[in-house]
This record gives C-alpha cells, sequence and structure tokens, in this order.
C-alpha cells in the first residue's frame, strides 16, 4: 500500500484559514474524494503551534500499489477535477509530494485527530538503509516513551524517489496525542528532549508541524 504525503501552501490572496477550509470542504470532497483508485484519503490543518510552519496543510491519499497510482493520475477525475482545482487555491509550485510505506511505532488504535509530524532529511554521509533502520530502532525506541502517546508510525519515503539523486526528505513520524495540548506538553517532556537529540544527532533537516486530521474516505 502507497501511503503518499502531500505537502502544500496557499496560493497568493488567500489566507491560512481559507486555504485549508477550501482544501476540506471543496476540493476534498467535490474533487479528490471522486477518484476511483483511492482507498483512504485524510486532510490535516497544520496548526499555528510554535514557529511558523513552512506548510500549512497536509493530505494522506493511500493507494494499492504503483499501477493504482498511475491510473489515478490519470483518470479524469484527477485530470479534469482536482488537478484542473489546484489553481483555485494551492500554490501548487511549492507543493512537497511523498510517496511512502508506514511502519508502526505503537499501533494502538488512536482514534484522536491530533497529532505531530515530524519530516526528516538525514545527515550526507550516513547511508539510507542505516538511517532507514535507526529511524525506526533507536529513534522509535525513543518515541514510545513520549508521555502521553497514543500512537505513533513512522512514514518512510520509497525508493524510487532515489532514482536520480537524493530525496528532499527521507522520513516522516506521527506521533498522536489527546489533543492539542497534549502535544505540546509531550514536545516539552524529557522524553521528547531525547527524541530531539536523536533527531539532530541523524538528520540534516527537522520540521516539525502540528496537525488536525479530517477524514474524507
Amino acid at each position: 500500500m502507497i501511503h503518499q504525503l502531500i505537502f502544500a501552501n496557499p496560493r497568493p490572496g488567500m489566507t491560512t484559514e481559507e486555504f485549508q477550509d477550501y482544501w476540506i470542504s471543496v476540493h476534498a470532497q467535490e474533487f479528490a474524494a471522486k477518484i476511483p483508485q483511492i482507498k483512504k484519503y485524510k486532510v490535516n490543518r497544520i496548526l499555528p503551534v510554535g514557529p511558523a510552519p513552512v506548510f500549512h496543510g497536509m493530505a494522506e491519499i493511500w493507494l494499492e500499489n504503483e499501477a493504482e497510482q498511475l491510473a489515478s493520475l490519470q483518470s479524469p477525475e484527477f485530470v479534469d477535477g482536482a488537478r484542473a482545482d489546484e489553481p483555485r487555491w494551492a500554490a501548487f509550485w511549492q507543493s512537497l509530494g511523498l510517496d511512502t510505506t508506514t511502519v508502526p511505532i505503537v499501533a494502538a488504535g488512536h482514534g484522536t485527530p491530533h497529532k505531530l509530524v515530524v519530516l526528516v532529511k538525514r545527515k550526507g554521509g550516513i547511508p539510507l538503509s542505516v538511517f532507514r533502520r535507526y529511524a525506526l530502532d533507536t529513534i522509535g525506541a525513543r518515541v514510545r516513551e513520549v508521555e502521553g502517546l497514543r500512537d505513533a508510525c513512522l512514514c518512510v519515503v520509497g525508493d524510487g524517489a532515489y532514482g536520480v539523486g537524493e530525496a528532499r526528505f527521507d522520513a516522516a513520524f506521527q506521533l498522536w496525542f489527546d489533543d492539542v495540548e497534549a502535544v505540546s506538553q509531550a514536545r516539552r517532556s524529557a522524553a521528547y528532549d531525547a527524541v530531539a537529540r536523536e533527531l539532530n544527532d541523524s538528520c540534516d533537516s527537522v520540521y516539525e508541524f502540528v496537525c488536525e486530521e479530517n477524514a474524507i474516505i
């Protein structure tokens, strides 16, 4: 199963709130949800918690395999619908798409829409296979110790992103909590400090986003 992460920003002249509302209530409902190959679809509001985020929204799309993904990109629902709608709300030239495989770190069936997403790029010189194992085993073990954690996973960017050069990012951690305050408390904890140290030791780029999920499909 392909778990695609799509990060985006509002087009010029549109506020963050307008952008997020349009994505959730119009684009997702009237266009993206009609693409037949999509098995599951969420849109995440990236909340204004902490430093200004580099992205203001994140979609998650699940597709069965690469053949289904290609079919979705060739479908009239995408070409004449979702793709044609993008300039109305998104600065599409700033968008980032990552095809990932999801590996559970804590699989408890969270049932909460509030989470912390941590987008990472490993340091130069660290082999990709070594970093993937380190992220899951070493950083994952630290993640499991964070107070208030309800669920967690690691989204590993697929090998196809490295066909020519390096992928922009290697992985994204997702950590679920009861609410936004629980996310904030966790980020201030000693246990999360240990996660941050592991990330800083192994990564050149670390971006954190506090998100609120909206399930579409």
